[in-house]
């Protein structure tokens, strides 16, 4: 077929892009990449090299980058997304690719080829046809604010603006496929992809296709290099990546540098946790503690489904009605949206209602996309840009339905549907799922008629607005009780039945988490969440944060908002067996007595000490100082200079604050790691969990210490804690005490050397103790990850037994040879360096046995450190060693 090489309106689209977008810019170059002007959320994170457009709604805190445009603003850029503000999905750090490092990348092909090979992207560019193809890349999670509003998923907050387009220059896959030839045949196998963010916990991302689809030229899967006539961005995947269009954005794998085929899928642990829809009846608690949910092969996503919102009217827009209405000619609207389906499928039809779904108009469909089938365009630098001979639809397209506004003054509501050429269509209900995503219902815009300065107006409301921003009508439903499944828009009309429906008060997945049990009405008051009275004694010893956290709420008045903070929906619904009845305000409560929060007569330090077991107490942040790569001491100033904290030593405080990307409310316990001398502050030791691969949203408290600056207040509460060194060999534990404790076995794991440390300092610096001896076993992944290193060393310096240090463990297991004085300290690695001195592995009988004293009654050991380590090898191994741990093991 002849190519129609001149086309008039096209030419004039390509040369005007062509003129925007210098060619030259493809060159595998970082010196395009701006370096000035970084953001000030990334300046203290891996990502500190990157610039970025201020105005991207940030989904994660500052990092890991997460990112989409404002709608208007991306609506407003057309159908070609500037890079600026092209949507962001990134797992970890960006991985630095210079100029040097660009030039030397390297693609592997491997596997079940007949022909292994390693391109670089000079070698792509030389071997194969260089292609361009216009491509819409859309988030699976685009609109998950809307699920989230009905029940927390296990995702972030997208909103409508998840998608983006771009002119993508490369090479097919189907071509370098065929060049390396896959072993036959073809059925059953797989093309795995893998990337250059290695430093993800879980392994670099990775994902697959099938081999049949991916040597499917027709299916367009390309390796790119150029989006929109320049290299690569960084959050974009420089210098290589894959391109899948149709198909959901996390197929699209980012700083390229392997292609396997393969006999099985992907392995990749985000091949398996992420991408899948799961039944609507898994909970996301579900979904974290039942992997078997993830490895369902029916629950893997590919195809995009169709999909469309609503741009114009923007959230917030007001119409003057009045102004209108008065005009000679018909006044109108022009309601503008998007659409898009996956597997090149085209969307056939948009419709607008104007009254609840009750009748539909047909809009009309702009398809940019098909300007580039009417001509073939080639140059040095795009290749060739030639759709005039195919059929599949990868690219949005935009729609508009033209209201008159006597239209829009009788309607309530806005609301949009999409139908693609296979007849999908989205459906009029929510189809929730713990991972948030494919979310397609019907986009619904309400309208409020108001008065505003004695003029009637129109005002548009959008379902949600993204990330943590509050609005929407949506959270305005929800908040007042009611369905936001089943919207209310407007007055309720007579003999609508519509209307009744949507009317039903909240239940099924919107309704909170019930908490009560209404067969129960016994009244006794241990502890009270929203005036209900919960019995937690039986659940003391199940309890995961263990019973203090239930012992610091009884009695109180009100541990609602404490209760509300740290746990899930789950848990609330579990709550409902220990509901045993209402709280009977007492006399003092019904004539508003406000006194209850201060301090008893008969307690003169209760004024002095700065904490306080019933009630939280505020302090600001005057410091953080860097103690490793993830961990900090944050310092927080008490009410004066001279009061001291009132913590005994084994004892911890629960510390609470509000996050300020998410405003949730969080707290946990934290042992602080202030001297026992000091005053006026209070110090903790915070290792960081940053979001991450296997956790897109972080640890919850420690991203928030992350975000706090010098200036800002934490509140805490305390002391708790079941375990309490009194000196000289006397303890209280459980409310017991106990006398002539001289051997301390102390094992800890991470960060849980803070109590660890609270009682060797302790006993150490305590001139009337000359007789406890002390056993240390500190576990670590990497020599950076001790803690408090030069402290323990100089403690050892102190009192410990140098030969003993250098030693290793298996000499300290030589028939008690080695000397010990009063302080022995052993650390294991499980990545140690070369020639370390001490243990390698996690802890095992062998270390226990050498490590810890033997059982005796003068003996205890103490343990803090995540419970795999406590449960799996701590516990058993000193039972089969003769210890019996629920009279001599301390778990802080």
């Amino acid at each position: 077929m002849e190519k129609p090489w001149k086309y008039p309106l096209l030419v004039v689209v390509v040369v005007v892009v062509a003129l925007l977008v210098p060619p030259a810019m493809l060159l595998l170059s970082l010196s395009t990449l701006p370096r000035i002007n970084v953001d000030e959320a990334d300046v203290n994170t891996p990502d500190k090299w990157i610039r970025r457009h201020p105005s991207m709604v940030r989904h994660t805190g500052k990092h890991p980058f997460n990112s989409e445009a404002p709608f208007d603003k991306l609506f407003a850029a057309g159908f070609l997304t500037p890079t600026s503000l092209f949507y962001v999905r990134n797992h970890g750090a960006v991985p630095y690719v210079d100029a040097d490092r660009a030039a030397n990348w390297r693609l592997r092909i491997h596997g079940l080829v007949e022909r292994e090979v390693e391109f670089s992207i000079d070698d792509l560019k030389e071997k194969f046809q260089v292609v361009t193809l216009p491509v819409t890349l859309a988030c699976a999670g685009n609109r998950r604010k809307e699920q989230n509003v009905v029940q927390k998923t296990l995702g972030f907050n997208w909103g409508p603006a998840v998608l983006s387009t771009a002119l993508f220059t490369g090479v097919y896959l189907a071509d370098v496929l065929k060049y390396v030839r896959p072993f036959r045949p073809m059925t059953n196998k797989h093309v795995i992809f893998e990337g250059a963010d290695t430093d993800l916990p879980n392994g670099p991302y990775g994902t697959s296709q099938t081999l049949r689809e991916a040597s499917d030229i027709e299916k367009g899967i390309m390796i790119v290099w150029g989006m929109n006539g320049k290299a690569l961005s960084p959050d974009h995947g420089f210098p290589l990546r894959t391109i899948t269009p149709g198909r959901v954005g996390g197929r699209s794998v980012k700083w390229l540098t392997s292609i396997e085929v393969s006999d099985t899928e992907s392995q990749h642990h985000l091949h398996f946790f992420d991408n899948r829809v799961l039944p609507t009846q898994v909970t996301a608690q579900q979904a974290r503690d039942e992997k078997h949910w993830w490895y369902n092969k029916n629950s893997l996503l590919n195809d995009l489904n169709v999909n469309s919102a609503i741009a114009h009217p923007s959230h917030g827009e007001i119409v003057q009605l009045s102004k209108l209405l008065s005009l000679q000619t018909v006044a109108s609207y022009d309601i503008r949206g998007y659409a898009y389906s996956g597997g090149g499928r085209r969307v056939t039809r948009v419709e607008i209602s104007l009254d609840q779904g009750s009748s539909w108009k047909i809009s009309d469909i702009v398809y940019p996309e098909d300007l580039y089938r009417m001509v073939a365009f080639e140059s040095k630098f795009y290749g060739t840009l030639d759709l005039t001979e195919r059929e599949t639809s990868f690219c949005w397209c935009f729609w508009k339905y033209t209201a008159s506004i006597e239209e829009l003054s009788k309607s309530d509501a806005i609301i949009v549907r999409a139908m693609d050429e296979g007849l999908g269509i989205q459906p009029q209900d929510m189809y929730w799922t713990a991972s948030g995503l494919m979310n397609n219902w019907w986009f619904r815009i309400a309208i409020h008629h108001e008065v505003k300065d004695d003029v009637d107006i129109l005002r548009f409301e959008h379902p949600t607005l993204p990330g943590v921003t509050p609005g929407g009508w949506m959270e305005r439903i929800k908040n007042a009780g009611l369905n936001p499944l089943r919207p209310e828009f407007g007055a309720p009309k007579q003999g609508n039945n519509h209307d009744a429906v949507s009317r039903r008060p909240l239940q099924e997945k919107c309704e909170p988490a019930s908490m009560t049990d209404p067969e129960v009405n016994r009244e006794k008051a241990l502890f009270v969440v929203d005036g209900n009275v919960y019995d937690g004694t039986n659940f003391l010893e199940e309890h995961p944060g263990g019973a203090d956290s239930i012992w610091l709420a009884s009695g109180e008045a009100d541990a609602t908002e404490d209760f509300i903070a740290i746990h899930s929906d789950d848990a609330r619904t579990k709550l409902k067996k220990f509901h045993i009845g209402r709280l009977q305000a007492n006399e003092a409560e019904s004539q508003g007595d406000d006194t209850t929060d201060a301090p008893p007569d008969d307690d003169p330090s209760a004024s002095v000490v700065f904490l306080d077991r019933r009630k939280w107490k505020a302090a600001r942040l005057v410091g953080v100082t860097g103690v490793s790569h993830d961990s900090f001491i944050y310092r927080f100033a008490l009410e004066s200079p001279e009061q001291p904290l009132g913590l005994p030593v084994g004892q911890h405080v629960f510390v609470r604050l509000r996050r300020k990307t998410t405003g949730e409310m969080v707290q946990r316990a934290y042992t602080p790691v202030s001297q026992q001398d000091e005053h006026g502050h209070i110090d903790l030791l915070i290792k960081l969990y940053l979001p991450c691969v296997a956790f897109p949203l972080g640890g919850k408290m420690t991203v928030g210490f992350h975000e706090l600056l010098v200036g800002d207040t934490v509140e805490f509460k305390g002391p708790l804690g079941s375990f309490v060194w009194e000196g000289k060999g006397n303890v209280r534990w459980k409310d017991v005490p106990r006398s002539g404790i001289r051997h301390l076995g102390l094992i800890c794991g991470g960060s849980g050397i803070t109590p660890i440390l609270q009682v060797l300092r302790s006993v150490l610096h305590d001139e009337d103790d000359s007789e406890t001896r002390l056993y240390l076993l500190d576990a670590n992944k990497t020599e950076s990850d001790i803690l408090c290193r030069e402290e323990l060393d100089t403690l050892y310096e102190q009192h410990g037994d140098k030969k003993a240090q250098t030693s290793g463990y298996a000499a300290a297991a030589g028939g008690g040879q080695v000397l010990l004085q009063r302080l022995k300290i052993h650390h294991t690695l499980s990545r140690p360096p070369p020639e370390w001195a001490f243990s390698t592995g996690r802890i095992d009988d062998g270390m226990l046995e050498a490590l810890m004293p033997p059982p005796a009654d003068d003996a205890m050991v103490l343990v803090c450190g995540p419970d795999g380590m406590i449960n799996d090898a701590v516990k058993p191994g000193l039972e089969r060693l003769g210890w019996d741990v629920s009279k001599a093991l301390v778990v802080f």
